[in-house]
Parts: structure tokens; sequence; C-alpha cells
């Protein structure tokens, strides 16, 4: 593969640490990406298990740790803001032996394009209009810029990837709505706990203040609800609306909230959804991350992309004159990691936003057996989901 053009679209988590690997193994990677900086939006996420191990691998930990958060806990809380429940963060990763770090998802992702900036091209501002594969290479359009001819597209470009629908058809038919919406956005101010997340729930609702460090905290908006007819992942408006509608009358801090909410210009909002896809390439073309399988509420989206894109670049270089049987061998690793996570998206939706007052009691009642019986139970879960480390 020295040598050999790749076109990477997506300049989010998968992105770049796919362009950073192809090039260290002497491939030339181009990202296109819609937005025209890297997005600073977006909740917390974690990078654990395999991840930890490339980012160490690119020198990047360091700055990881650097931006982490210093979130010890996890408190749930009544209308009046009195403590009902709580989870000791730190004791579940001692329980768990995890080497984790959290970092808000724009320092994740401002941290890897810095590390892959001098070895990419990068396109912002741009989209793919066009892919056409030929039996020696892809001939692509762009909204802005001049037709190119790639050997390889890769399509990391999340839920909503136009790589995907152009190689392998209509989002509908590839994605399900997990019946769950989250929105997140940065608020004025500080959190006024710099150690705790702070969850307030009401049935099928669930809202969270996050602290961040020595900046302004986040909030994050989780609600039930079916697939809208006419949802738009870009109209803003229709996603200000929906939060507006799902928190009418909400106790806690919801009306301070949503005013924050009504006046922000920088809101993340949709739909959490699987995505199932038989195969994970087509001829020159190939999705990663998001594109391919997004997964679950707990923020291993990251890590699933980042460990996904190092295995990805791993096998293109094993077999530099056979790129179908690279995408196969990516594929074939990568669905082990992924799959388990696929199936607990209702696990996850259980205990962050319990559907009845009854299933919130006993959420709250059972983190008082944090981080007793319930951290093995978390422990078993991550090592079931993550053969190669929890």
């Amino acid at each position: 593969m020295a040598g050999r053009t790749v076109l990477i679209s997506g300049a989010g988590i998968a992105g770049p640490t796919l362009a950073y690997w192809l090039a260290r193994h002497g491939m030339r990677p181009t990202v296109v990406e819609r937005a025209t900086t890297v997005r600073s939006s977006g909740s917390p996420v974690d990078v654990r298990g395999p991840a930890v191990e490339v980012a160490e691998r690119m020198g990047i930990m360091p700055r990881l740790r650097e931006a982490a958060t210093d979130v010890r806990g996890l408190s749930f809380v009544d209308a009046a803001g009195r403590r009902v429940g709580r989870v000791n963060m730190r004791a579940v990763q001692r329980a768990a032996g995890s080497s984790e770090v959290e970092v808000p998802r724009g320092d994740l992702a401002s941290i890897l394009s810095e590390a892959s900036r001098d070895h990419v091209e990068l396109l912002f501002g741009d989209s793919i209009t066009t892919l056409s594969q030929d039996p020696g290479g892809v001939e692509v359009t762009f909204e802005r810029a001049a037709p190119r001819r790639f050997d390889l597209v890769i399509g990391a470009d999340g839920l909503h990837s136009t790589v995907r629908r152009l190689a392998f058809g209509p989002e509908p038919g590839y994605v399900r709505h997990a019946g769950v919406w989250v929105a997140t956005l940065r608020l004025d101010r500080p959190a006024e706990d710099p150690h705790h997340v702070v969850m307030h729930n009401t049935p099928g609702r669930a809202v969270a203040v996050h602290p961040s460090m020595g900046g302004p905290a986040l909030a994050a908006f989780m609600f039930r609800g079916p697939m809208v007819p006419d949802f738009d992942h870009r109209d803003a408006g229709q996603h200000k609306r929906m939060i507006a509608d799902a928190y009418a009358g909400g106790s806690w801090r919801v009306p301070e909230l949503l005013e924050q909410v009504a006046a922000t210009d920088d809101l993340y909002f949709d739909s959490v959804s699987v995505v199932d896809l038989p195969r994970w390439s087509h001829d020159r073309v190939a999705v990663l991350g998001d594109a391919a399988s997004c997964v679950s509420l707990f923020g291993d989206g990251s890590t699933l992309a980042i460990a996904g894109a190092h295995t990805l670049a791993e096998e293109l270089a094993a077999s530099p004159a056979d790129h179908a049987a690279a995408f196969g061998r990516y594929e074939m690793r990568h669905r082990t990691l992924v799959e388990p996570k696929q199936r607990s998206v209702d696990q996850a939706a259980a205990m962050m936003i319990p559907a009845t007052s009854a299933g919130i009691l006993t959420r709250n009642l059972a983190t008082r057996l944090w981080p007793l019986g319930a951290a093995a139970v978390w422990t078993r879960r991550r090592l079931a989901a993550h053969p190669q480390g929890a």
C-alpha cells in the first residue's frame, strides 16, 4: 500500500486516527470534513481498553490526561436537588482494573487532529457528492473541490454517513432508532460541583450537568421517544423544539437549562441509533466508527472508533496488494468488540433513563450497592464486551 491514496470522510475521532496510522504505513491520506473546523461540542467520552494502547503508541496520552475531566462520581438528584443515589466512579474503575481516561469530545478530536495534521491533506468545509468505482480506483466528486481519483475511500463520517449512503444505499435500510434522543451543549458557567456529574430523572427523561476541567459545564438531555418521520439531523430549530416539548414543565434546573438550549448556536442533537450493515466494505470503499456500527450511551463509541481505525490501518498495511482481504480481516476483528456493545443499548437506557417512576426508584436504590455487587457486574460486562481488556 506504500504511496496509495486514501480519502477519509470525517474529521471526528476515527478519521484522524486512521489518517495518522495510514501515513505511518507509507500511505497518503486525505481527510474531507463538512464542517469548517473540528467540532467543539459533544459529551465527554472515554478512551479505554484497546484505545489506550493506541493513544500511547501515538504519543498523545499525556495530552489526553491533561485534558481529562476529574469526575469522581455520578449523583442522582430529586426535583429539589437532594441526592437520592450515587455511583463512585473511581471505585468502579479500580474494581475493573481500568486505565481509562474521560475527555471532552472536542478536546479528543482536536488532539487527534493535531497528531495527524503533519501527515495528512485536510479539506475542511467540503463533502463528497459522488463515488464511482472501477477496478483501479475510485473517482470522487466534491461539493467544492475539483474531482479527484483515489485508490480507496473510507467513510468515518458518523451516524448519517454520506459515504455509507453512496456506497451501500439509503440510511433507513441500515439504521435503527433505539427509542432515545440525546442533546448536549456547553453552558455559560462552570459546574457547581467540579467532581460529580449530577443527573435528574423523571419517567423517560434525564438531564445532567457534567463538569469540565476549568471551563464551562456541559449539559446533556436524554429522553425516550419514537422516531420523528420528518427528522432532519441538521435542523437546529427542529431540535430545539423537540427538546422544549419533551421537557415542558420540567423540574430541578430544567427551565434554566432550556433557556440555554434556546440561546445556543452549538447544540448537538440526534437519535440514539444502531447501525446494522451486513458488510462494512464494498469493493474499494469501507466504513469505520459510527458509520459502520453506531453503539451506546456510555461513551464507548470513541474507544471503538480509535481501536477500529488502528485495526483497519494495520490490516491494510498487512496485505498491500489486496485491500479486499484487508477489509475482511478488519471487519472480522473489530466486530468482536462492537457487537456486544450494540446489544447493550437497552441496558444502558434502562440505567440512565428509566421509563417509569418505579424504575427510577429501583435504579436509585440499586446505586447503594455500588461499587460492591454492581461493580462486579460492571466488570464482567466490560470484560465480555472487550476481550482484549475492559
